[in-house]
C-alpha cells in the first residue's frame, strides 16, 4: 500500500489534505482533509484495502453520482451540509473537514498561497497529537507554509497524490462533494453563469456570460476571463 512506504514508526496520527477547485473562474477552493491514528503496519495495510475496495480514488475518476453512492457507502456523516464529521468505517473511524477559502481571499493572496494556507489551516484543525507522531500527506509538490513555528509533524508531497494515495483520493472526494453543492448554491444566486453544471470553470458558457453579463461576486476579479470584464457593465 503507498501510505506504508513512508510511515516507518507507530502509533502514528495520519492526516491528508487535498483540494478542489484551483482552475475555476469563481468560486471557492475548497480543501478536504481526513484523518485517522493507526497502531501499527497492519492496521494501516487494512484500511487503505477496505478503502480501495469500497471504491475510493481520485474524485475526478468517478461521476457525481458514484461519488454520492460511495459518500453512502462509507456512512460520511454530514457532508455537505456541515465542515466536519465522522467517517464510521469497520473498526475505524475517520475524522474529515472540508476547509473553503474564498474568492476574495484568492484575489488577495493568490491561488497557490491560499490553497497552502486552506490546506495547513485544515491539518491543524483535524489534528489531536501534542507529539511528533504526525505525518501529513500533501497532494503537489509544495509542503505547508509556516510563518510562525511549525509543528513537529513529517510533511510528506505527493504529486498526483489522489491517485496514488488512498487516503488523499477519499479527501479530494469529500472536498469535490462539497464544493460541487456549493455551486449549485450559487447558480440560485446567479443563475446566468450556468454555476450547476461548470461548477465555476471556464467553459466557453461560462466565458460568454461573463463577457455578456459581466462578473457576479463570486467570480475571481484577478482570473484571466474575468479581469478583462470588472467594471465593464
Amino acid at each position: 500500500m503507498f501510505e506504508c512506504k513512508f510511515i516507518k514508526s507507530f502509533p502514528r496520527e495520519i492526516i491528508a489534505v487535498d483540494e478542489v477547485g484551483r482552475g475555476p473562474l469563481g468560486g471557492p477552493v475548497v480543501i478536504g482533509g481526513v484523518r485517522i491514528r493507526i497502531e501499527n503496519e497492519a492496521e494501516l495495510t487494512a484500511l487503505t484495502r477496505s478503502l480501495r475496495s469500497r471504491g475510493v480514488r481520485d474524485s475526478k475518476e468517478l461521476k457525481a453520482e458514484d461519488r454520492q453512492h460511495l459518500i453512502q457507502k462509507l456512512h460520511v456523516e454530514n457532508l455537505p451540509h456541515q465542515m466536519k464529521g465522522q467517517i464510521t468505517l469497520k473498526d475505524w473511524q475517520i475524522s474529515f473537514v472540508t476547509w473553503e477559502m474564498c474568492h476574495e481571499t484568492i484575489d488577495r493572496e493568490n491561488i497557490l498561497a491560499a490553497t497552502l494556507r486552506g490546506m495547513k489551516e485544515a491539518a491543524l484543525f483535524l489534528s489531536e497529537s501534542e507529539k511528533n507522531e504526525t505525518t501529513v500527506f500533501i497532494d503537489g509538490n509544495q509542503k505547508l507554509r509556516w510563518v510562525t513555528e511549525a509543528p513537529q509533524w513529517e510533511e510528506i508531497t505527493v504529486i498526483e497524490g489522489d491517485s496514488k494515495s488512498v487516503l488523499i483520493g477519499l479527501a479530494s472526494i469529500i472536498a469535490k462533494e462539497k464544493r460541487d453543492a456549493h455551486m449549485r448554491e450559487m447558480h440560485e444566486l446567479y443563475p446566468h453563469y450556468g454555476f450547476n453544471t461548470n461548477a465555476g470553470y471556464g467553459t466557453a458558457e461560462h466565458r460568454k456570460a461573463i463577457e455578456k453579463y459581466g462578473p457576479c461576486p463570486i467570480h475571481r476579479k484577478t482570473f484571466g476571463g474575468v479581469k478583462e470584464f470588472v467594471g465593464a457593465q
